[in-house]
């Protein structure tokens, strides 16, 4: 899907930019394995921490303090952060929870994933099932199909 997203993209003339917490780089990493990536990708954030993501990529602090990190207000927050801070014409965002346990109230496979560009921004929550490095790399597979389905283009993962 990092394939046909590089693709999308390059003809579009456009580009992506990624902020990542739950996939802490994979989603960056899977897309920049494609050959003329650099075309489309101009950069992304890892941000674990609130206060990166409050300082790089502009989420509220008191959303963050509120709800958490693991929240759709905050994906598509930081989303829009991502496209913001690193010049893109789109966001895209993962927080949620991997495990091994529950974080701020949230139970192990709640994901959201956020998608920003000219026209706002807004998140998808999900929840997944295994352990850490499935649920990781599930979200990478599903935050690719998002940014397809956005894109318009035709063999984009539901």
């Amino acid at each position: 899907m990092a394939d046909a997203a590089v693709a999308r993209l390059a003809a579009a003339g456009e580009s992506v930019a990624t902020a990542e917490s739950l996939t802490a780089g994979l989603l960056a990493a899977a897309i920049c394995d494609v050959p003329g990536a650099s075309a489309v990708f101009p950069g992304g954030i890892v941000s674990y921490a609130g206060a990166v993501k409050a300082s790089l990529l502009g989420v509220d602090e008191e959303l963050l303090a509120a709800r958490g990190s693991v929240d759709p207000d905050v994906a598509g927050a930081m989303a829009e952060g991502a496209r913001v801070a690193c010049g893109a014409v789109h966001g895209i965002s993962t927080t949620g929870v991997a495990g091994p346990s529950a974080h701020d109230g949230k139970p192990v496979g709640r994901v959201y994933l956020g998608l920003a560009g000219p026209g706002g921004s807004r998140s998808v929550e999900l929840d997944l099932a295994g352990d850490r490095a499935a649920i990781r790399a599930r979200t990478v597979e599903l935050a690719l199909g998002l940014l397809l389905e956005e894109l318009g283009a035709p063999d984009a993962a539901s």
